[in-house]
């Protein structure tokens, strides 16, 4: 009879004295994650309505996704447990909440990941219908996150955020910055009518249930113990102001490009193909072309993360709150059936609704359940890093608590705008 043996995940164990630059990746790989076209067409579309005035938007939004994801990796790396484990401790209702979520959230977010991805390829090559080209980036997605060990991963995430920085910053010093309107941005005003696209802003850039993936991938390069907790905080930092350069540069192209001329694009992805036509009379093919490339590397960098990212959620999902196994983050949850029951999820139901469009009931709950993730997230970790969970030297200080105290409170606000826009 042969023994069947759990997967061991990568260990690093202490942490080298020099190089740290060179070990910096799951911030990376967050980043290139969080920042879909979903989040450029909305910097674009609050750049080309108020101009520079929310510049000051993006830069809080980014730090405090920086204090939300930190918050995360901390408690991996403190307790040894994992998020899942932590919000098992906090009662049942977040195993019925976070369940019905995730397999919600993965239905439908498989079918917009999988379009998003297959504008570019279908302005670039239009030999192929874009359900086709949906599909294929979903498959794909799926085969390479399947056949492949996180470093590998990691390496091909760093090569998309670095597409997508180069020909994003690019395009910004191109269209020529008003350096003083810039300036200017940075200090905090509202105009009229901006509160919820300032709040949006705030909120949206930078990733959603993908904040909680971070310590996973924290874990899976090897961090393991509180001894790599200035390690995670550099890689954490510096990834985060690697997305507010980049949201920066899409706000500036909007507010150059768009705001000036009074353009106005269409909601949603196919708002950047309206951008590239703009780019292309501007500009010429070249730049519309490189333009359809970094759109495409943000797109598909967004599915790799998620069908690495959420899979590990999900999997360590299923061994805590369904198998009941206390978390053990030496266990290679990317190894496990769970994960790979995710990965099908992701890929193989949503191309259902890549041919039906999406049911309205189901895009009500899925905004819905959506609206309560970022508070969840945001109220759970000041519970948890305050709480007896944690060591006492790791717990959260004043500046850890009053950020995450923002973030809550602005989510809060984001969540109830959000369930009225659904009621009404």
């Amino acid at each position: 009879m042969t023994e069947t043996t759990t997967p061991v995940a990568y260990d690093a164990g202490d942490p080298p004295t020099s190089g740290k630059w060179k070990l910096i990746g799951p911030g990376i790989v967050a980043a290139a994650t969080g920042v879909g076209s979903g989040d450029l067409v909305a910097t674009l579309i609050a750049g080309s309505l108020f101009g520079y005035a929310l510049l000051w938007a993006a830069v809080v939004g980014c730090i405090v996704k920086i204090a939300l994801a930190e918050g995360s990796a901390r408690y991996h790396l403190a307790t040894g447990t994992t998020m899942l484990d932590g919000w098992k401790s906090l009662g049942r209702w977040t195993s019925w909440y976070f369940g019905l979520y995730i397999m919600i959230w993965g239905f439908v977010y498989g079918a917009t990941a999988m379009s998003a991805t297959a504008l570019p390829l279908a302005a670039l090559f239009p030999f192929m219908p874009l359900w086709a080209w949906a599909m294929l980036s979903g498959l794909l997605g799926c085969a390479f996150v399947w056949a492949n060990q996180y470093h590998f991963f990691e390496n091909v995430m760093k090569v998309f955020i670095g597409t997508m920085f180069l020909i994003v910053v690019g395009i910004a010093i191109l269209v020529t910055p008003d350096l003083k309107g810039i300036g200017t941005g940075l200090i905090p005003t509202l105009p009229e009518g901006s509160i919820i696209y300032t709040l949006g802003l705030i909120g949206g850039v930078g990733g959603t249930i993908t904040m909680a993936a971070y310590g996973y991938w924290v874990n899976a390069k090897g961090w393991r113990t509180p001894k790599w907790m200035g390690i995670m905080r550099l890689d954490n930092r510096v990834a985060y102001v690697m997305t507010g350069i980049f949201v920066i540069a899409m706000l500036i192209i909007g507010a150059e490009l768009l705001h000036s001329a009074q353009i106005a694009l269409t909601k949603g992805d196919r708002g950047l193909l309206d951008l590239d036509e703009v780019l292309r009379e501007r500009f010429g093919p070249v730049v519309s072309v490189l333009f359809l490339l970094g759109f495409w590397a943000s797109a598909f960098s967004s599915i790799l993360g998620v069908w690495h990212g959420v899979s590990l959620l999900f999997a360590d999902f299923w061994r805590n709150h369904v198998q009941g196994k206390v978390a053990d983050t030496r266990e290679g949850l990317d190894k496990t059936p769970a994960f790979k029951f995710y990965l099908f999820w992701l890929t193989i139901p949503p191309m259902v609704l890549l041919a039906l469009g999406r049911p309205l009931a189901l895009v009500v709950l899925y905004g819905a359940l959506g609206a309560f993730f970022m508070p969840f997230l945001a109220l759970t970790l000041i519970w948890l890093l305050n709480s007896s969970r944690m060591p006492k030297e790791w717990r959260s200080g004043w500046v850890s608590n009053g950020l995450l105290g923002i973030a809550a409170a602005l989510f809060i606000v984001l969540c109830l705008n959000e369930l009225w826009n659904l009621l009404t």
